[in-house]
């Protein structure tokens, strides 16, 4: 097996530690093999057993959005990144902000700044859509009206009291489009109010939606 052409073909995929040492199962010292993979830029590392194709063998890397699945499981991208990702919201935004059911926690990697957010199950599973990134890479992302849930239920000390305060967080605070806003299925956002944290200050903001 040919190692370095190996990783290039999976230049678009994350890499474990555990992938790498079957395909280096012929190698007696295959750790000594991945760190000489490392020094000569085929391979990069991402964090302790987690690699991407190095500068030296790929055509591109996995999309953030993919990485930051695989970084921490089980997770979905949401929040800001989300809003982002669907045109929500304005600013480009750097952080990789993801939801897990796992105790909240981030990794700051050499390709930027992974962070997760506990939240509680049911509510976490609901919204998550698996979204086609380019033909070889899809990624578990929040739909816009989970990824605002999250953000409202996530953001510290945040409490909606009414409509017209969450008129002022989303299109003031946030800069949402209204036109955006009046799409949102609010149907299914009612939905997960029993299961989700903050039931009130949501409660407000779709029905601020609902009189938009």
């Amino acid at each position: 097996m040919d190692i370095n052409q190996t990783i290039a073909n999976y230049s678009k995929q994350p890499i474990t530690h555990q992938l790498l040492k079957s395909w280096l199962k012929d190698y007696k010292r295959p750790n000594d093999k991945i760190n000489a993979l490392k020094s000569e830029g085929v391979l990069a590392s991402v964090k302790k057993g987690f690699y991407i194709a190095g500068p030296k063998s790929y055509s591109g890397q996995p999309e953030n959005a993919l990485l930051a699945n695989h970084l921490l499981g089980p997770s979905y991208v949401s929040m800001d990144t989300a809003l982002s990702f669907h045109g929500l919201i304005p600013e480009r935004v750097y952080a990789i902000t993801s939801m897990t059911t796992k105790a909240s926690r981030e990794f700051n990697t050499p390709i930027g700044l992974f962070t997760y957010v506990h939240l509680p199950l049911p509510y976490y599973a609901f919204g998550i859509n698996t979204v086609k990134l380019t033909n070889e890479q899809c990624a578990m992302i929040a739909g816009p009206e989970k990824a605002l849930c999250d953000k409202i239920i996530s953001t510290s000390g945040l409490i909606i009291r009414s409509a017209s305060n969450a008129g002022s967080y989303l299109l003031d605070d946030l800069r949402m489009d209204e036109d955006a806003l009046k799409r949102f299925n609010i149907q299914m956002m009612d939905e997960w109010l029993p299961d989700a944290p903050k039931r009130e200050s949501l409660k407000m903001v779709i029905k601020m939606i609902k009189g938009l």
